[in-house]
């Protein structure tokens, strides 16, 4: 995490201490319109720190508190009338709709940019290129060894984000069952679970064995990134802004903000500047893709 966002993230959280947590959970009246907690996916932290840094500068009447925790965390606060606005790197589930429902909760997506979930290998595994099905393969333990996808004869290592992920909920969905709501296919129990980006991009550092995933906007320029074909036969293509907009990368989804009802006020405004050019052009210099009008 940027240095310089740190202190502004323990400044804002003191300062959203203060104020009463009913207050958080009515992001309408003027009172709370002048503080905006914003809880979730980890995917998206950085970019939401960036965003509220730059927001408050040019409105330094309002107070924003950005923390992560995974989009499970941060829906579960929206539910639970904790937080102003979850962050999430998936869609709200079934069963959370329930549960906001159950309590007068109407939660309300924003998509808010888009990313691509990057495949990412060591630089000294000589393998670049995998299709989805072998991506499924390798991740639900039907491929264990590095020589069955024209790589080494070395175990591959799989890692992996925490379930209360949303990059792990898509990557389980998207790659592991291809997109089939009737496929019950799981992660290879032998799975490394991972807490943060940070510990995936560690371990790949150090193990020349291991396969992970990533938001594109969170892999450094030492590791290397694998092509992916959507099918056996298609072209392999790397994620980059490009290959998401015109849809040739497979593993690609919106990104999104989740309001408990209608956003009013100051959260509205907020919202609102999120999807504007600036705000956009944010995004992209965070290696995220922005919202294409």
């Amino acid at each position: 995490m940027n240095r310089i966002l740190i202190p502004i993230l323990f400044i804002l959280s003191v300062l959203l201490t203060a104020c009463a947590p009913s207050q958080a959970a009515q992001p309408g009246t003027d009172t709370a319109a002048a503080y905006i907690e914003n809880k979730g996916s980890d995917t998206i932290v950085n970019l939401a720190l960036a965003w509220a840094e730059k927001y408050q500068i040019d409105h330094p009447e309002i107070r924003i508190s950005v923390t992560g925790g995974g989009s499970g965390t941060g829906i579960a606060a929206l539910i639970n009338g904790t937080v102003t606005i979850a962050n999430a790197s998936r869609k709200i589930s079934a069963d959370e709709l329930t549960q906001a429902t159950a309590k007068g909760i109407n939660p309300v997506e924003h998509i808010i940019a888009r990313d691509a979930i990057a495949v990412i290998v060591n630089p000294n595994n000589p393998v670049n290129q995998l299709s989805l099905q072998q991506l499924s393969d390798i991740y639900s333990g039907k491929i264990s060894n590095w020589n069955e996808v024209g790589g080494e004869d070395r175990p591959i290592v799989r890692l992996s984000r925490e379930s209360n992920s949303g990059t792990h909920v898509y990557f389980l969905e998207t790659v592991i069952r291809l997109g089939d709501k009737k496929n019950k296919t799981l992660f290879s129990m032998d799975t490394l679970l991972l807490p943060s980006s940070e510990g995936i991009i560690n371990e790949l550092r150090s193990n020349p064995n291991a396969i992970g995933y990533d938001g594109l906007g969170y892999v450094p320029k030492d590791l290397k990134m694998i092509a992916v074909a959507k099918k056996d036969g298609e072209a392999f293509v790397l994620p980059s802004i490009n290959t998401v907009n015109d849809k040739t990368y497979a593993v690609a989804r919106d990104l999104y903000m989740y309001t408990a009802g209608e956003a009013e006020g100051a959260t509205k405004d907020y919202l609102a500047w999120i999807i504007s050019a600036q705000a956009q052009q944010i995004v992209a210099d965070l290696g995220f893709v922005p919202i294409l009008k």
